[in-house]
């Protein structure tokens, strides 16, 4: 999908003086009323700049950040945050356990944030580290490395024999024998500059490409064994192959590579890889260094033997400064960067340290703390249930200026949940499905099915012919185009009969005319537009006549997965709904002779609905358990159905977002669930709180 850039004006209404007047006075007509100049507030963008809208834990760090320092440290590559100064707080709401999954399934449950939170965006599936990734807070260092015992011995007395004479090993000579933690084992900058390695501006590394490695490492930083091997070509040594394991033994990358010059040496006595092995693989060193830099993470610690020949004949360039500099080092590049106008803090540091910098302290309110610890400026307030969560954030939030409230609530078990994710898939499928008909017998197919095609991109056109009279059942790639068949072609006059345009009735559609205009309310989609019909030029056509829609915000045009071609539908943002809907009647007027509706299925909706795909097979072993239906759920344990959860869980955050002042970013963030069974990625939305909102009175929880 390509997200076309944001065309965004402001305008200040500024009053003029008249000619002659001095400048100590300034005169009006008496019936003209004098405007104020607006004041500026902070506003998030209309439109998340991004190609997809997965935003990773690194990228909401960022703008996390930039909300905290401004100016002083980059900004966000995926969102644009205008008048960070005029910002007043920062609040996160954690909803572990929940996911995108949850947020659909028990749509009108989630009134509240649907109708007051106009950027969503998805999340990937969680990892153990996601409140470090997100704002630094650390995790409870864990044993590293085999079971403490073998056997009742202690894994020591059945490893050191004492025969064996350690004393003169190089690292008992320079660690000791006393336990030591991962960053007094790292390579000083000065040792890896005496072994040659590949660092950022060292010479000879000019085409190289950096690593994603900019976090800060700590004695809880994992570690990644690096192997490579290698053959000799007429350009030098070239990657045949490369393994990646991860520090409790999971191999997680292991390829063979394809030299790019002609192989002189394949070195097989070494690696067992022949010229004739590396034939037929597709994989090249590009492939192997994109691979690289996803698989990593901000804090990779490499282990390897001949590391430094390992990452020459990978290209790759270590970018990860708190293996090569202390502490001290980086305040002083800092101090250095801020003498000369630029960024005052390493674009590397945690939301947790650029509070500390400022003298600032986090608030975090949770009930699961056991497995964090603790941080010198983050007051943490454990909880013992979520009603107790939100009653200490009523009174603690107001008084810091960032806060991670966190609520906790059960995932679905594996067997619900493949169910939900089923149920959703045929949901949104039967609704985007129509009935057309009847049609004479004889009905000239061709200019039917591409009448039904205007509408929109079509799945599939199958005619039925059990019928008396022949029906066609179309279904469409968005529900959009289904919905504007419905409302457009239904009851109208074709080739001598009036034909229906209806959507089948199932379980599944009963309440379909309740969800479309609870779409229709989303605040995401109150001032987006959906247009179809339009040709190759419309983009082009449509910035040259950009007077028209003068509160045209953001154009985004998806594009065909395998073709690469653009479809010949969009979605078109604007301000508010009324200039939508101006907007959408220009365009269906006769110069344009274009379809289309207000839109309806936010864009990460419809990715990750064409995501689902069928859970990985069981374990052996294990027995498959019949489904339990939803029913008999909500009649077993009435009171912990996901429906009451979510329900009660929106008015919680809605109690919350009504105590928070004016000018606060507010992000929630459902993480989604990682686990055997599968993965379901996570839901993020985000707001900044005006002063023109209501707050209603709250109700009970």
């Amino acid at each position: 999908m390509e997200l076309e850039t944001e065309m965004e004006t402001e305008t200040e209404t500024i009053p003029r003086k008249r000619k002659g007047t001095p400048n100590s006075a300034l005169e009006t007509e008496p019936d003209l009323e004098i405007k104020e100049p607006k004041a500026k507030k902070a506003r998030l963008s209309s439109i998340l700049f991004a190609e997809n809208d997965v935003i990773t834990p690194k990228q909401l760090c960022e703008l996390l950040k930039y909300a905290v320092l401004g100016k002083s440290t980059p900004e966000p590559s995926w969102c644009q945050l205008l008048h960070q100064n005029h910002l007043n707080n920062v609040v996160v709401f954690i909803l572990k356990g929940m996911s995108q999954l949850h947020f659909y399934r028990f749509y009108l449950e989630f009134r509240f944030l649907r109708k007051t939170f106009r950027h969503k965006f998805s999340l990937p599936p969680p990892t153990s580290r996601f409140l470090f990734n997100i704002v630094g807070l650390q995790r409870k260092k864990l044993v590293r490395g085999f079971p403490r015992t073998i056997k009742g011995r202690s894994l020591t007395s059945a490893i050191l024999k004492p025969s064996i004479n350690l004393q003169n090993d190089p690292i008992i000579q320079k660690y000791g024998c006393e336990k030591v933690g991962l960053m007094r084992c790292l390579l000083t900058k000065r040792e890896m500059e005496t072994f040659h390695f590949p660092l950022q501006g060292s010479p000879n590394c000019e085409n190289f490409i950096l690593t994603k490695c900019d976090g800060f490492i700590t004695d809880n930083s994992p570690l990644f064994g690096l192997n490579c091997e290698m053959c000799l070509t007429s350009k030098g040594r070239e990657l045949t192959r490369i393994s990646l394991v991860a520090e409790r033994g999971h191999c997680i990358m292991d390829e063979l590579v394809k030299p790019d010059f002609k192989i002189l040496d394949s070195f097989t006595s070494f690696s067992g890889i022949t010229e004739k092995i590396l034939n037929p693989v597709p994989t090249k060193l590009k492939d192997v260094q994109t691979l690289l830099r996803q698989l990593l993470p901000p804090d990779a610690v490499l282990v390897g033997h001949f590391l430094d020949s390992d990452l020459r004949v990978l290209k790759i360039a270590e970018l990860n400064l708190e293996a090569l500099a202390s502490r001290e080092e980086l305040k002083a590049a800092s101090q250095e960067t801020e003498k000369k106008g630029g960024p005052t803090k390493p674009p590397n540091m945690s939301v947790l340290e650029c509070l500390d910098s400022m003298g600032q302290k986090l608030l975090f309110l949770t009930r699961d703390i056991d497995e964090l610890s603790s941080s010198r400026n983050c007051l943490t307030i454990k909880c013992s249930s979520n009603k107790e969560v939100l009653e200490e954030a009523k009174v603690e939030v107001p008084l810091f200026p960032f806060s991670i409230v966190q609520f906790s609530f059960e995932p679905f078990s594996p067997i619900f949940a493949d169910e939900v994710k089923q149920s959703m898939k045929t949901k949104w499928t039967e609704m985007s499905t129509v009935y057309a008909g009847p049609f004479v017998k004889n009905c000239n197919i061709g200019p039917l099915k591409k009448m039904f095609k205007s509408m929109g991109p079509v799945q599939s056109v199958t005619l039925v012919l059990e019928t008396f009279r022949p029906y066609f059942c179309v279904q469409y790639e968005v529900l959009e185009a289904a919905q504007l068949a419905i409302e457009t072609m239904n009851g109208i006059l074709v080739e001598g009969s009036y034909i229906k345009v209806r959507r089948p009735v199932t379980e599944f559609t009963l309440e379909c005319d309740t969800l479309v205009h609870e779409l229709e309310q989303d605040c995401e989609n109150q001032g987006t537009i959906y247009v179809t019909g339009f040709g190759k030029a419309f983009k082009e056509h449509l910035l040259e006549h950009s007077s028209l829609f003068p509160s045209l915000e953001a154009m985004i045009l998806p594009k065909d997965v395998k073709s690469r071609q653009q479809k010949n539908y969009c979605f078109l943002k604007f301000k508010s709904r009324d200039s939508a809907q101006v907007a959408l009647e220009i365009l269906k007027g006769k110069d344009w002779k274009l379809k289309g509706r207000h839109a309806l299925t936010p864009m990460h909706l419809q990715t990750w609905l064409k995501d689902i795909h069928p859970e990985p097979a069981m374990p052996s072993g294990l027995q498959l358990v019949p489904p339990l239906l939803e029913k008999h759920v909500f009649q077993i344990a009435e009171e912990n159905h996901p429906r009451i959860v979510a329900w009660r869980c929106n008015r919680k955050i809605e109690k919350l977002y009504h105590c928070l002042s004016p000018g606060t970013l507010c992000l929630i963030l459902m993480p989604g669930t990682n686990n055997t069974f599968g993965l379901h990625p996570g839901l993020g939305l985000m707001k900044i709180k005006e002063e023109e909102e209501s707050d209603p009175p709250g109700l009970g929880v």
